[in-house]
């Protein structure tokens, strides 16, 4: 029975998923109505997967808490800035990112930070408020942990310019992060800020590829270069494929999962 709910969650908020984003692009070329529609694609994700647990659980979710809403997406958006910030810096310091130029478009910044909205709601309500939760109501935390890091993973495996390596790094550092960020805070707002911090730093940002989708000329707030080893840059992939990325990531994973345990 428990195998069948998470079947059927993942390929109902995957199509769901889907047709969002579908229905994000049709908007493309008018900034302000793209930008509702990032917004409104995300909210409409998160009223159906609290429609399902009403539903079919037949209780409130307790892990959207109107309460926290605020909080933590904003704690979970500045955590993923400082994150990659220090990422960023040791790369630079090893001579493998260097910024060239600087500019900033709103029409086309602010579609993108609607975008990831949609995003980081969409693939935490699948990983964290599907597989993990359910699992580790059912068999624990360390089995949720494991097996929603290890399908994070592989979600990413068909990406541009992914690897195994970079399966493995987006299993570390995010799926695992994200993983002990929902287990601490009990929602999904902590986990929904980091990913979308992550993703809005990461590309029209700094101008690493996100995920294996590369930033043209003028979608980034920062032309910059990428150089050096995939394994300290992240290559084309994106610094989610960076040695350091993956240790920082696994840092502070533990230190959520030990402030767990000591609470």
């Amino acid at each position: 029975m428990v195998i069948l709910l998470l079947l059927g969650g993942f390929l109902l908020f995957m199509l769901l998923y889907g047709l969002l984003q579908s229905a994000f692009f049709l908007t493309d070329g008018r900034t302000a109505l793209n930008v509702a529609a990032g917004f409104i694609c995300g909210a409409a994700i998160l009223a159906v997967y609290s429609l399902m647990v009403r539903l079919f659980e037949r209780r409130r979710p307790a892990d959207m808490p109107a309460r926290r809403f605020l909080p933590d997406i904003g704690g979970g958006f500045l955590l993923s800035i400082v994150y990659f910030a220090a990422v960023t810096a040791i790369i630079a310091l090893l001579g493998c990112y260097a910024v060239d130029s600087v500019s900033f478009n709103a029409s086309v910044f602010f579609p993108k930070l609607a975008f990831f909205f949609l995003v980081a709601c969409s693939e935490e309500v699948i990983f964290r408020g599907v597989f993990f939760r359910i699992i580790d109501e059912k068999w624990g935390t360390a089995a949720a942990l494991a097996v929603s890091a290890l399908l994070f993973g592989l979600f990413h495996i068909f990406n541009p310019g992914a690897t195994l390596w970079s399966s493995v790094a987006i299993a570390i550092e995010a799926g695992l992060l994200l993983g002990a960020a929902y287990k601490f805070s009990g929602n999904l707002w902590l986990p929904i800020g980091i990913h979308w911090g992550w993703n809005l730093v990461e590309g029209p940002v700094l101008g690493f590829a996100v995920s294996g989708n590369g930033m043209a000329p003028g979608e980034s707030v920062c032309l910059s270069t990428v150089s050096g080893p995939d394994i300290i840059s992240g290559g084309a992939f994106g610094l989610e494929a960076s040695i350091f990325a993956a240790v920082i990531g696994l840092a502070i994973a533990a230190w959520f999962v030990h402030r767990t345990a000591r609470r």
